[in-house]
């Protein structure tokens, strides 16, 4: 019987497996090696490791796990997880072996739909992009679009203003309120309403933006709306409760509202968020603060001490 399982091993997974081999707690680390970021050239806004490649910080965090002789790092699909009782989990690992432990810890990511817009696929994250943190600055001082008409695009298009003297707002044909519309011209952004047909590219540049009437308008960047869809399905198996935007629910303390279920990264937030924090560092911070809670969790239960986290289930 392990202490805990954790299933992903990205900037989550592996922090909480950092935390808790420093406290000699026996983990098995499941990683598939599919990270959410794996298309972008770089990770950005990660002090330290800004500018990074995504893989070779997977790499680094291997070597750094290497050291703690309780974690078993293992390049291994999950098949299934379920929860036997308060303090017994199940996991059977895609070559058929079965994994027990006394806490489960879930940290698979998102994944980015991408829009039905021919050439988006071929420019993520290269030169088409949905996070000015990641990406924005990158950017700077280049013909930018925003795609979309929504509140949120109209937001992102003023924010990105400041990055740009070249900036737009393509609507794709959808409606834009009046006094968005205001507002955006008075801050210097254009506004092109024309349905788009594709994204042309050179390689994994943008070229251009054609619109279906045929004209076309030359841009270096894109920023766009995907849809996110859980990684993987495990926290609806095991029944923990879960937002609109797919995300699932947890405290401040990375606890979802199944007992002894945790989740990290950017496939949970708490209610007070109201989007998932795509941040890298973000989501190594909140596997560290899971991996502290369940140590201490573990800590109480061992020990028959009061747990200073238990009134704070999600």
């Amino acid at each position: 019987m392990l202490d805990a399982i954790i299933i992903g091993g990205g900037p989550a997974g592996m922090s909480a497996a950092l935390t808790l081999g420093r406290a000699h707690r026996t983990v098995l680390l499941a990683d598939s090696g599919q990270g959410r970021n794996a298309p972008a050239d770089a990770v950005h806004n990660f002090i330290t490791h800004d500018g990074t490649p995504p893989q070779r910080l997977r790499e680094l965090g291997r070597d750094n796990l290497a050291a703690y002789p309780t974690v078993d790092h293992r390049a291994v699909e999950v098949a299934s997880a379920r929860r036997l009782g308060d303090d017994h989990f199940e996991v059977v690992l895609d070559d058929g072996t079965v994994v027990e432990s006394r806490r489960l810890l879930l940290a698979t990511g998102l994944r980015d739909e991408l829009p039905d817009l021919p050439g988006v696929a071929e420019l993520w994250g290269k030169s088409a992009f949905h996070c000015p943190y990641c990406h924005g600055f990158e950017a700077s001082g280049r013909r930018i679009a925003v795609i979309g008409a929504e509140p949120e695009r109209v937001r992102l298009a003023l924010h990105l203003s400041r990055f740009t003297d070249d900036m737009v707002l393509c609507t794709g044909g959808a409606d834009l309120e009046p006094v968005m519309r205001s507002v955006l011209e008075a801050n210097g952004v254009t506004v092109h309403d024309q349905p788009i047909a594709r994204l042309d590219a050179d390689g994994i540049d943008l070229r251009r933006i054609v619109f279906a009437d045929g004209s076309s308008l030359d841009r270096d960047a894109a920023f766009i709306k995907t849809t996110l869809r859980q990684r993987a399905d495990f926290a609806e198996r095991l029944g923990c409760e879960t937002f609109p935007d797919a995300c699932v629910e947890v405290n401040e303390f990375g606890q979802t509202s199944v007992p002894g279920v945790y989740a990290a990264g950017d496939m949970a937030r708490r209610a007070t968020v109201p989007v998932p924090l795509a941040a890298v560092v973000a989501a190594a911070a909140s596997g560290t603060v899971a991996g502290t809670v369940i140590d201490q969790d573990l800590v109480s239960v061992d020990f028959k001490l009061p747990n200073p986290f238990a009134s704070g289930r999600a």
